[in-house]
């Protein structure tokens, strides 16, 4: 049975690479990552099963908690046992509106593999399609978790047949994306197929699901599942079919390893010599060897100031570490080490290669930053840049209500765009505005939520203008002006 474990437990299995995943829950908005990502914080205690399904933990936001919706990318380290082996569960929650990709973008670097979450009615929407490509893009693993199957009995009243259909059409859809998009060595090996565990099954609210051979194991049937409905015996599924047993047993056994992952995501997002030093140290996953960062995400907190999260390629981080940060070009020392716990971060003494760590004591760290041993700045190679398939298109200026707090304003744009990349502050020369640019109108007023919020900055701001720029495709003219006096005529030809 699964079970909770303190921190000191889980830093022991960090060492253990072949039990360690790093996983992330990807999905179109309100498909419900979130309501399922409570159901595995309650199988480690971190949360009471009665709240799962409703408490939606890892959106700790006010703002999130009261739209319903998720923001930011929120991190967390489980334990889980099976069959007398342990694993860690480096898990991150990542947001599903459009106006958020650049969030999900940057945590799919830190991972190894991914669940794509499906609404059973809705099916594939715009945004599934393009973190299932965005996954592909960047060599991590997806498999298929298909939620709220509830919805298609009580809502749809459909029959077993009918629900047959309609989720062999959803696995159909996910495995079409991975032969078109996905590179030739793996799309055959990341078709996801309902008979070998691939595909879980289930309702996040009611906390339950299955995956095939988990219900053949209970001696179930497909259609019992429809049965239990129409009975009412919704309780009774949960404790047949929990849905973290189902989620977590196909984790562990069709997602990677770090030791699997890595070499193969090393050829797409590093440049260097894979029989460098540092390659070799990389593609081995030695603790031991230089240390090497992905800086993912970076968040600026009122009491501790600003913290990089990312994963370590190789090497070991410990607290008074001396380190390098190539893009920054400057060295720092690691102030203190922890890793996540949802909002909460549980400091440590070192996080071994394999992992996500949460730095403090950098302040020029940017997402997709490399951080190395100092010993290795002049030979090291950076990651690759982070490709965003978002970009600022929505442009707003604005002005503090109180003059005096103009400075206040300008430095709280800055560490705006420091922990959200996809944010632009810039300064109109012309009319010295100040414009934030934003990928959609609901980010531009997170935004401006925030800096009431966080830095205490009242501002009006203007109504959002599209982002455009006029260019000439080919020549014209010639066309003739003349001057006032009608005595001078120019001809101007635009090329």
């Amino acid at each position: 049975m699964p079970r909770f474990r303190q921190t000191e437990d889980i830093l022991k299995l960090m060492h253990n690479k072949e039990r360690i995943r790093n996983i992330g829950i990807i999905a179109h908005i309100d498909h419900g990552k979130t309501t399922m990502s409570d159901s595995l914080l309650a199988m480690a205690g971190l949360l009471a099963p009665s709240r799962a399904g409703e408490a939606r933990a890892l959106d700790y936001l006010e703002e999130e908690q009261r739209r319903g919706i998720t923001i930011k990318t929120a991190n967390i380290s489980l334990l889980y046992e099976e069959d007398g082996k342990e694993y860690v569960i480096n898990l991150i929650d990542t947001p599903g509106h459009v106006d958020f990709s650049g969030k999900v973008t940057r945590a799919l670097r830190a991972l190894d593999g991914c669940i794509l979450l499906v609404d059973a009615v809705e099916e594939f929407q715009i945004m599934t399609e393009v973190r299932l490509r965005a996954a592909l893009e960047e060599r991590v693993k997806p498999v298929l978790y298909i939620n709220k199957f509830d919805r298609l009995i009580k809502e749809l009243k459909m029959d077993a047949d009918a629900v047959m259909k309609k989720l062999l059409r959803i696995i159909n859809q996910f495995n079409t994306i991975v032969q078109t998009y996905g590179i030739d060595e793996v799309k055959e090996k990341w078709t996801v197929n309902a008979a070998n565990g691939t595909v879980a099954f289930g309702s996040a609210l009611d906390r339950w699901g299955f995956t095939l051979p988990m219900l053949k194991r209970k001696g179930l049937k497909f259609n019992d599942i429809v049965e239990f409905y129409r009975e009412g015996k919704v309780e009774e599924l949960q404790k047949l079919l929990p849905l973290h047993e189902a989620i977590l047993e196909m984790v562990v056994h069709h997602l990677p390893s770090p030791l699997e992952a890595q070499p193969f995501r090393l050829q797409a997002i590093w440049r260097g010599d894979l029989n460098s030093e540092i390659g070799k140290a990389m593609l081995k996953l030695d603790d031991d060897g230089p240390l090497v960062i992905c800086v993912t995400n970076v968040i600026i907190d009122p009491q501790a100031g600003i913290i990089n999260t990312g994963r370590i390629f190789s090497g070991t981080i410990r607290k008074g570490d001396d380190i390098y940060l190539l893009m920054a070009n400057r060295s720092y020392k690691a102030q203190q080490v922890s890793i996540y716990m949802g909002q909460f971060r549980e400091v440590v003494d070192a996080i071994p290669c394999g992992n996500i760590v949460a730095l403090l004591g950098i302040d020029a760290g940017r997402a997709g930053e490399t951080i190395v041993s100092p010993a290795y700045k002049d030979s090291a190679v950076g990651f690759e840049q982070i490709k965003y398939f978002t970009e600022p298109v929505l442009t707003i200026a604005v002005e503090p209500k109180r003059p005096m707090d103009l400075p206040r304003l300008i430095d709280a744009m800055t560490k705006l765009t420091i922990q959200d990349p996809n944010l632009v502050a810039v300064i109109n020369q012309e009319t010295g505005e100040y414009l934030l640019s934003g990928a959609g109108e609901l980010h531009l007023e997170i935004a401006l939520k925030d800096l009431a919020r966080e830095y205490n900055v009242e501002v009006t701001a203007s109504e959002p203008t599209v982002v455009y720029r006029e260019s000439i495709r080919e020549e014209a003219g010639p066309f003739m002006g003349k001057s006032p006096n009608k005595h001078n005529k120019l001809w101007f030809t635009v090329k």
